[in-house]
């Protein structure tokens, strides 16, 4: 096993950007009664029309959410309303099955009918992913439902379990989330992205998968071979960016992840009547 060696550059962005001051939410909820099983929401100002997005954050199912908190409040000042929920995770309450079991309760119950971008950066982008794919289960799984999220933006996610795994990506992460070396093979099938989507091709479900050209937390394979297998994924590439500064409120990076996000929500936004149909109704 080696030991991961980075750059200064992507040193330097990782702490610039972790140790951001947490920005205290307006507003919190619970959907289910462990601690946490609750999120915080930053509704646009002034603007009750403004799209929904859905924040799962990264951390490799082990952290919480308070480092995209700085986030997720730049967002809704981008004209979003965001909501940032917490999960039960590796390491304490969650992993498998917890984890899955509270990311599919949120996409099912907290966008309350709206539209919504689910939006995922690092590990929160292979649970964004997962649930783009929840319909490609096997009817008889826990997790199998048709109702998908509106679109996935997938930020700089991870998308292979078993390369995950194999890379022993922050020191054992992928077999901690699916709880034991003699377990991973049977309950992987379930949970990744990449397995699922194999034989399908497609989930369905909009999905953009947006990257650093120069990110160096997780292998640039690991984005190029699920679009070697999304066939209708949308790509965007942003070069000289790292993995961090996607979630850095006002880098360039977390520019483009605003401005995708708006071309997503464009899409599902009411459309305006035309003219032949506003004369028909004046008539």
């Amino acid at each position: 096993m080696t030991s991961r060696v980075v750059s200064a550059f992507a040193a330097e962005e990782e702490k610039r950007v972790l140790s951001l001051k947490p920005v205290l939410a307006p507003v919190h909820g619970r959907y289910g009664d462990h601690p946490h099983q609750s999120y915080d929401a930053w509704p646009a100002a002034g603007d009750s029309g403004a799209p929904l997005v859905i924040l799962l954050h990264g951390g490799y199912w082990r952290y919480d959410r308070m480092h995209l908190t700085p986030f997720a409040a730049w967002l809704s000042r981008q004209g979003f309303d965001v909501l940032l929920p917490g999960f039960r995770r590796s390491g304490g309450a969650g992993g498998y099955p917890e984890t899955f079991d509270d990311v599919a309760r949120i996409v099912d119950t907290l966008p309350e009918g709206r539209p919504y971008v689910l939006a995922g950066h690092c590990s929160g982008g292979h649970l964004a992913l997962w649930c783009a794919a929840r319909a490609l289960l096997p009817p008889g799984s826990r997790w199998y439902t048709r109702t998908l999220p509106t679109s996935v933006l997938a930020l700089a996610p991870i998308t292979d379990l078993t390369a995950t795994r194999r890379d022993d990506l922050s020191s054992g992460a992928a077999l901690q989330l699916l709880g034991a070396e003699e377990l991973f093979e049977e309950r992987l099938p379930e949970v990744d992205p990449l397995t699922l989507l194999r034989g399908a091709g497609t989930t369905g479900v909009p999905t953009v998968l947006l990257h650093g050209a120069a990110d160096e937390e997780v292998p640039l394979t690991q984005f190029s071979d699920y679009a070697a297998v999304h066939r209708d994924l949308r790509t965007v590439v942003l070069p000289g960016t790292g993995h961090y500064t996607l979630i850095e409120p006002d880098a360039p990076g977390a520019r483009a992840v605003a401005d995708t996000l708006r071309e997503m929500s464009a899409a599902f936004a009411p459309r305006q009547p035309d003219r032949a149909s506003e004369e028909a109704a004046h008539r």
